[in-house]
């Protein structure tokens, strides 16, 4: 479905408030945060790629705040990669699912 069909979802009444709330339960980054980065969120992305579906897109279990340099960066390759490049200042991948990551919590 191309995104063009699913675009009217982000312009009704139900997503405005649904996108306040998110921003007042977590008015940070979550990315940032990650990195122990503190940062405003501007954008309120879909956790899970909702292609149009609307359970998935008014679930507000699949919301997250990002910055918008993070939604449009760390995000979008995520999506197209399924991985997420960088690290935190450990130097530990921020990927959680990245086998670096996996080889510190066995060793805990």
């Amino acid at each position: 479905m191309a995104a063009a069909a699913y675009r009217h979802l982000y312009q009704g009444k139900r997503w405005y408030r649904l996108r306040y709330k998110q921003l007042q339960k977590d008015p940070l980054c979550c990315f940032c945060a990650d990195r122990g980065v503190v940062r405003p969120a501007a954008v309120v992305d879909h956790i899970k790629a909702h292609r149009g579906n609307e359970d998935l897109f008014f679930d507000a279990d699949n919301l997250q705040s990002l910055c918008k340099h993070c939604h449009d960066s760390i995000k979008q390759q995520m999506e197209k990669s399924g991985v997420a490049r960088g690290c935190d200042e450990s130097g530990m991948p921020l990927d959680p699912n990245h086998h670096w990551g996996s080889y510190a919590r066995s060793a805990k």
